[in-house]
């Protein structure tokens, strides 16, 4: 999360603690809100240059999110979700922007040491989501192809 705020402005940083805070506070109903503005503002730390939008609203689920990622967490932190990585008997193939906040090197080491058939790309001038970003979207889906 460190590498998200510090790509955003002083003003967005303090927002985005804001909704963070907002988020952790059991006393607050809605949720889906706050983690919807909270969305918008990773979306923009995690993207190098995206291209235009067209303002389409995703729905947003704060409780489903937070089951889900709980789930993954207790995977991760127990080493299972790598033990599951073992059974895939498929290639694999991960694409990840040069600029997306999660460190190359975190996807790359663990996933070549445990999956058989594993091959990483590296985009560059990219974020986390590849399919928006001005000069990463055409070679994205080259390689999808």
């Amino acid at each position: 999360m460190e590498t998200r705020l510090s790509r955003l402005s002083k003003e967005e940083k303090a927002e985005a603690l804001s909704l963070i805070k907002t988020l952790n506070d059991p006393a607050i109903g809605d949720k889906n809100t706050p983690m919807a503005r909270l969305g918008k503002l990773i979306s923009k730390a995690d993207s190098y240059d995206p291209l235009p939008h067209k303002g389409e609203r995703l729905e947003c689920q704060h409780d489903i999110y937070q089951n889900v990622w709980e789930q993954a967490r207790k995977l991760r932190s127990s080493g299972k979700l790598l033990e599951f990585g073992k059974k895939i008997q498929c290639p694999v193939v991960a694409i990840h922007g040069d600029y997306d906040p999660h460190l190359s090197e975190g996807i790359k080491r663990p996933l070549s040491s445990t999956l058989k058939d594993f091959r990483f790309i590296l985009l560059e001038n990219c974020g986390h989501h590849p399919w928006i970003e001005r000069s990463a979207k055409v070679r994205f889906y080259n390689i999808l192809k």
